[in-house]
């Protein structure tokens, strides 16, 4: 089986189990385990003994709701790219907004891939043909042909 553990994890699934199992005291635990008394708290609150994710929930934005909506509505009419996106954002909205947030903003929304905003050719326009409709004929020249001669 092969385990996956934080970078800096100091208990392992194995002794989490313990942890959450017995019936010792917080520091007693700390001592035989050689953990801070807040590492084994933390794991007799949890239900499971994988390590959980470090990143936010809520990613922090400096846009309010009511500038997110104008982003997203000028995304949707102008179909400019994400870097040209935030050169207007900068000049007109906010100017201290970050790349990473603006990018963030458009992917919470789902208008991120602006792909998916141009609008698609029909199916009702016919397709090109290499060759023309009607069947191929003759083809005259303005040269003129001479009679063989006789002789």
């Amino acid at each position: 089986m092969n385990i996956h553990r934080h970078a800096n994890a100091t208990t392992t699934p194995k002794t989490r189990r313990y942890i959450q199992a017995s019936h010792q005291s917080v520091t007693q635990l700390a001592a035989e385990l050689g953990v801070s008394e807040d590492t084994i708290r933390r794991w007799q609150r949890r239900d499971t003994v994988a390590d959980g994710s470090y990143t936010l929930h809520r990613l922090p934005t400096t846009l309010t709701p009511a500038q997110e909506v104008v982003v997203v509505e000028r995304r949707k009419t102008l179909l400019l790219p994400l870097d040209d996106r935030l050169a207007v954002t900068w000049e007109f909205l906010h100017p201290e907004v970050p790349r990473s947030g603006l990018n963030r903003c458009l992917q919470r929304h789902g208008v991120s891939n602006l792909n998916t905003l141009r609008p698609q050719e029909t199916a009702d326009k016919p397709k090109h043909k290499p060759f023309k409709a009607y069947a191929p004929g003759f083809i005259l020249c303005g040269c003129q042909v001479s009679p063989p001669k006789a002789g």
